[in-house]
């Protein structure tokens, strides 16, 4: 029998209740926030691009979205982290927290956007992770036979096994190793980035832009949506059930503390790429470095660490979202059998289709692109921003009123415009990709 739009999100709701749902009765700490939100925004496929972007965009205009985009979404951030138990109800899920402010089409828009987000989100890390995968094998085998799509199904074997670990918590030893993987990629992946910028002629690099006028505005519409992507983060009440109380507190630091660790790798490798290769810079950062070859070996080795937790992260609405229907209908002892069998056969489902999709398609800059534009700026950007006012949380002095409405609604009205060319951009240079490239093309 199906299930209604409404008794889904009445499902959900019970479904947090009975079983805590991470509803105020997480176990995590403030550092386990962190761990979390680092694995979940800063992932060697999210920053990686960040060079191509600023090349794409123009020292001015790029450092300046950059910056933009770095500080608009820690204020979001901060925004649905204080919405946590606006109206006296803890709200342990984006969804529920969307249908407390906005009713039922607020639970279906945060639905709609999060699938987007977190489906685009995975099949980008598909590709970078093969991509990572296949430069290691060929640093000790350069003649080997396996292809990229051979790499794209063993990572998403790996991220089948993690996908039956059942909650983000379980996740925490995973994401605190991941964190560390960030802090070496960047690190690694800086040094070498300006090793190979000191030892390439830099009269040979180039600043400009190529191409005719069109194909230059839609190569920065793309940029806008990649540097979007950059800080996708669509998970927040998910993370923030998780942790304990005063949970409003410990989400504070938790995204406080990731940022930190943003800040100090985002605009060192966007600034120091750009610098290095100019507007020749590769879409996926590893790509246009050339030696020493043992150190961009590591750097594909943390990548890879890296975005095995980030992909997980992003899996858990979606899981979450089939367990709650499954747990309506396990009520005898062994319902637990019924359900571990079940969450295996829709987690094989669910990465045979992201896998399919990476392997045919490894068009790695055009998915961070368009889900960044589509999933991710609705979620980060614009719903934070409206939610806040819509929920009544104002200051009381009028002028500060005021002040808080205009830089609000500036914020969504920017970046709905953001998202509606950063979608332009990315579908642009999917369909050239398409006529390009052959599908499964070994890229």
């Amino acid at each position: 029998m199906s299930i209604s739009r409404v008794d889904g999100e009445e499902l959900e709701s019970a479904a947090q209740e009975q079983e805590g749902g991470g509803g105020g009765s997480g176990k995590g700490t403030w550092k386990h926030a962190a761990f979390h939100v680092a694995t979940t925004i800063a992932t060697p496929a999210a920053y990686a691009p960040l060079p191509f972007a600023l090349a794409s965009l123009g020292w001015p205009l790029g450092v300046g979205s950059l910056v933009l985009g770095t500080l608009t979404t820690w204020y979001s951030s901060l925004l649905v982290a204080s919405l946590w138990q606006w109206d006296g109800k803890k709200h342990s899920t984006y969804r529920l927290l969307g249908k407390s402010i906005y009713g039922s089409w607020g639970y279906w828009f945060i639905t709609m956007f999060q699938q987007i987000a977190s489906l685009g989100n995975n099949i980008a890390i598909q590709i970078a992770a093969g991509s990572s995968l296949k430069a290691i094998y060929k640093y000790y085998d350069s003649d080997g036979s396996l292809t990229l799509q051979d790499f794209i199904i063993f990572f998403g074997a790996l991220e089948l096994l993690l996908s039956q670990l059942p909650d983000i918590h379980s996740l925490r030893w995973v994401n605190a190793l991941c964190t560390f993987s960030t802090i070496g990629f960047a690190a690694t992946t800086i040094g070498v980035t300006i090793y190979n910028g000191k030892n390439i002629d830099r009269d040979s690099i180039s600043y400009g832009f190529h191409g005719s006028t069109s194909a230059k505005n839609f190569r920065a519409f793309n940029a806008l949506g990649a540097i979007a992507f950059s800080f996708g983060d669509a998970m927040l009440p998910e993370i923030q059930s998780t942790v304990i109380e005063p949970a409003k507190k410990s989400m504070y630091k938790g995204v406080s503390a990731a940022y930190s660790i943003i800040i100090l790798s985002y605009w060192q490798l966007a600034f120091s790429g750009y610098w290095a290769f100019g507007s020749q810079v590769q879409p996926y950062i590893l790509s246009s470095l050339a030696t020493p070859q043992w150190t961009i070996v590591m750097a594909n080795i943390f990548a890879v660490i890296q975005i095995s937790g980030c992909f997980q992260i992003y899996c858990r609405p979606t899981y979450a979202y089939f367990e709650n229907q499954v747990l309506s209908k396990a009520s005898n002892g062994k319902a637990w059998i019924r359900k571990s069998l079940l969450r295996l056969c829709f987690t094989s489902i669910y990465m045979a289709l992201i896998t399919l999709v990476a392997a045919a398609m490894p068009f790695f800059g055009d998915f961070v692109s368009i889900c960044g534009a589509v999933g991710f700026t609705p979620l980060d950007f614009v719903f934070p921003a409206l939610a806040f006012l819509k929920a009544g949380k104002m200051p009381k002095n009028p002028k500060l009123r005021c002040l808080v409405q205009g830089i609000h609604l500036t914020i969504a009205a920017w970046f709905s415009v953001v998202a509606v060319l950063g979608c332009i951009g990315a579908v642009r240079f999917i369909v050239i990709d398409i006529n390009t490239y052959k599908f499964f093309h070994d890229m």
